[in-house]
């Protein structure tokens, strides 16, 4: 999957990375309603879901973002697509400024060029609905079809692309399994052959012998329409499989961003680590294992300074009073201070 590939047909492919994002924050309001703060004497709160992100992702290729849950990888999904506005930061796509385009006439344009598939299959598709009336919404909301039978010959194409027949355009959803459930979800995006896929843990919900099938098709996509993709997982034997680069998230902020052989291989950021050691050791080599020790702190009340240092061995007074910025080093990108000090030993 690696290496650049052109541009989706009908959109000319500008220079550099087709998904840039820069400084990008969310922040939920999450406080009582007003009378009952002003009669218990309680302050607004607010959730930095999302805190300082910033990343690109190169066309044809697959960035990862992993985590715990709560983390903010769903966050950041939903404000690549404009499902939410960012409070602050910025975010383009092919050199434009996504908020602006998606407030402004060429909107439509742009919302063909990506898609989003959902974590659940089973609440993601109208049950009330035949397959092919879902799968042609797309096309009718944007005016991607000649006449009736256009439709019937796209979304038969489309459904045999993801591995169904054309027929089962006649059924209903709960007539499918949940992998064919999320095959369907992966038909209808494709329907306004977009750039840009964001995949929000669409494997989540199925067992894993079928995991490894939606995968499969999902990289065999990519490689015949040259499909982006930003991948939300808390898997890493997932991500492994389909990633370029990996983005490691936890409590709203990038800890470190690498490519995947090298992050398997050398993680450098202390979370990273306990991460992958928390891996099953299938093949009993004998390494050492050190489970993720405690919980994640409350988002309405973060630690100060480095948002993990209550869970890190290596932290020190700094760690707890001063953030650390990503610094780039090697090709990965980590926010850590005993990394930056030399404090942790090379994996």
């Amino acid at each position: 999957m690696s290496g650049d590939r052109s541009s989706a047909p009908g959109y000319p492919a500008m220079p550099g990375p087709l998904v840039a994002v820069d400084g990008l924050s969310k922040v939920f309001d999450v406080s009582a309603p007003w009378l009952n703060r002003v009669l218990e004497g309680k302050p607004r709160q607010r959730v930095h879901a999302v805190d300082g992100v910033s990343f690109s992702i190169q066309r044809g290729q697959t960035l990862a973002l992993v985590g715990e849950s709560g983390c903010g990888k769903s966050t950041v999904a939903r404000l690549l697509v404009g499902l939410y506005a960012p409070t602050a930061g910025t975010l383009q796509f092919d050199g434009q400024d996504t908020r602006a385009v998606l407030a402004g006439p060429n909107a439509a344009a742009l919302r063909r060029r990506m898609q989003m598939i959902f974590q659940d299959p089973y609440a993601s598709l109208n049950p009330r609905w035949r397959v092919r009336d879902i799968v042609a919404e797309p096309l009718h909301e944007h005016k991607l079809l000649v006449g009736d039978d256009d439709g019937q010959a796209k979304v038969g194409q489309l459904l045999q692309s993801v591995g169904l027949a054309a027929a089962d355009a006649a059924k209903f959803p709960h007539q499918f399994s949940g992998g064919q459930r999320q095959r369907i979800s992966i038909a209808r995006a494709l329907a306004t052959q977009p750039e840009f896929l964001v995949c929000d843990e669409p494997t989540s919900a199925l067992d894993v012998s079928v995991q490894a099938q939606v995968l499969n098709i999902m990289k065999d996509l990519q490689r015949e329409r040259g499909l982006t993709y930003l991948f939300i997982s808390h898997n890493l034997a997932v991500v492994r499989h389909v990633a370029d680069e990996v983005g490691v998230m936890y409590l709203g902020r990038l800890v470190e961003v690498s490519p995947k052989k090298t992050l398997f291989s050398a993680p450098r950021h202390p979370y990273t680590r306990m991460l992958l050691d928390a891996i099953p050791d299938i093949q009993m080599s004998g390494r050492a294992r050190t489970p993720v020790q405690g919980e994640v702190p409350n988002p309405l009340n973060p630690p100060t300074g480095c948002a993990f240092h209550p869970r890190c061995p290596h932290a020190n007074a700094r760690c707890s009073a001063e953030r650390p910025v990503l610094v780039k080093r090697d090709g990965v990108r980590v926010a850590c201070h005993a990394v930056e000090e030399g404090r942790i030993p090379a994996p």
